[in-house]
């Protein structure tokens, strides 16, 4: 089976797989990430091979949708690999991309022994980048709706020192979430093509929130 083949096989995979997901977290986030690696590994020395496999396969069970577990996503995408006999390098590098990739991932205390690599900031770097700008917000305010969360309540400050494990509890207003996370990514990229992409995004979201807020205090 050439990669070719193993990546049309892992695209129907994945597209079956988040049939009815969560609109923010579904195949067209997927495929969206997906396209976004391939771009900026143009521009890095990265196996290609190994940065859209772990595009396609780094959302197949977010652990927000399975009580929290965070070991079913790495389990069914190994699962799958070896069922194609993927070899066992390229199936270890996916697995530790989808236990390394998360923002939450970066809050945790012994984050200084997290697996890096390559492959690994490129596919981190276009998850991000569709976390923020236009289709960040879209996404943002989708999965409040999911969780039930208030827009906005000026009362509730955002926590900017949050632990991991706050992070996964919180049910913070919608708004909080762009000052805890979306805010901060910007400056979280690791390769200079997220980087430029994320800037202008960086700034459309600024531009919101400073119409939101003069919506929301009637001064607009």
């Amino acid at each position: 089976m050439t990669p070719e083949d193993i990546i049309n096989k892992t695209k129907i995979f994945v597209q079956e797989e988040l049939t009815n997901a969560e609109g923010g977290h579904d195949w067209f986030h997927i495929e969206r990430v997906y396209k976004n690696s391939l771009l900026i590994a143009k521009a890095e020395p990265v196996d290609t091979f190994v940065v859209a496999l772990g595009a396609l396969l780094h959302d197949i069970a977010d652990s927000k949708f399975h009580n929290g577990d965070e070991t079913i996503g790495p389990k069914k995408a190994r699962e799958f690999l070896f069922k194609l006999n993927v070899d066992s390098k390229t199936i270890e590098h996916v697995v530790n991309i989808i236990n390394n990739i998360s923002f939450k991932s970066s809050l945790s205390t012994n984050n200084t022994t997290a697996f890096r690599s390559p492959e690994l900031d490129v596919v981190q770097d276009a998850d991000r980048l569709d976390a923020i700008g236009a289709i960040g917000i879209a996404r943002c305010f989708n999965y409040g709706g999911f969780k039930n969360r208030a827009l906005y309540n000026p009362d509730i400050e955002p926590n900017l020192n949050m632990t991991k494990a706050e992070y996964k509890n919180s049910t913070a207003p919608t708004i909080n979430h762009f000052y805890e996370k979306l805010l901060l990514l910007k400056d979280k990229m690791n390769t200079k093509t997220g980087k430029k992409l994320a800037n202008a995004r960086h700034e459309y979201m600024l531009d919101f929130l400073k119409q939101f807020y003069s919506e929301w205090n009637g001064e607009k």
